[in-house]
């Protein structure tokens, strides 16, 4: 029989090739439907290669990478911790929930545009509405997943950690928590793919700089290899996060169930 880990190793590079595949099948398309259109509208992998190569060259590209980058920072760990927060304290006391859920609701049909427009309005075209905007517009999901999460834990267990005198920061980090750490990794996971888009949103509407800032530019210079340059760009930076932090992260925290 062929070991487990043996079979595990063939199982992953079975799935990366098949992903390769997948990959190169749509860039073949990508490329033959350029071919047929000879349009501005649809440029070739290669144009938009090559605009990706001058932009990297100018240095322009990973300036307005780390700018976007650091918004979508600022505002993940707003967002999650105030959403865990209020999750955890909605999922717990029946009575915050309650007066809560009317709020929560509210937020969740709340257009992201409108509270991009009034977060501009109130506090001006500066750094801490941007932030402020996209944070407001992802607490809402996060506190939705998390206080699901809360009423999912097993209570059991905390009362039996309390009948054998464990401490409260204990119970907190070996009973609690690790049954929350699924939910609050979907939140994350959810939240990160949201926030970068609103992100681009904010500084398109109200930024000097970022990508969301430039992909306008782009948009009014018709300079569609661009736009697919640093939308591209952005969105590998996304999938390295995804798979380097996010997936690594999931897998150590969520550990003690396997």
């Amino acid at each position: 029989m062929m070991p487990a880990q043996a079979l595990g190793g063939a199982q992953a590079a079975g799935t990366a090739w098949l992903r390769a595949a997948s990959f190169c099948a749509l860039l073949l398309l990508w490329a033959l439907a350029a071919e047929l259109a000879q349009s501005r509208v649809l440029p070739t992998p290669w144009a938009v290669a090559a605009s990706l190569a001058h932009h990297l060259g100018e240095g322009s590209l990973l300036a307005d990478l780390g700018v976007t980058l650091a918004r979508v920072a600022v505002a993940f760990v707003l967002a999650m911790a105030a959403g865990v927060a209020l999750g955890v304290v909605m999922g717990m006391h029946s009575r915050a929930n309650l007066l809560l859920d009317g709020w929560l609701i509210l937020f969740l049909n709340l257009p992201a545009l409108v509270v991009i427009i009034l977060c501009y309005v109130w506090f001006g075209l500066t750094e801490a509405a941007a932030v402020l905007a996209v944070a407001v517009n992802k607490i809402p999901n996060v506190v939705v997943v998390v206080r699901e999460g809360t009423r999912a834990v097993q209570h059991e267990l905390l009362q039996v950690a309390q009948v054998f005198h464990v401490p409260p920061l204990r119970r907190l980090r070996h009973f609690f928590l690790p049954q929350l750490y699924p939910y609050i990794m979907a939140a994350a996971r959810n939240g990160i793919a949201l926030i970068w888009k609103i992100v681009l949103v904010v500084e398109l509407l109200g930024r000097s700089n970022g990508v969301g800032f430039q992909l306008s530019v782009f948009f009014q210079l018709f300079d569609i290899a661009a736009i697919l340059a640093y939308t591209l760009a952005f969105v590998a930076v996304m999938l390295v996060i995804e798979f380097a932090v996010l997936g690594p992260l999931e897998r150590r925290l969520g550990g003690w169930r396997t």
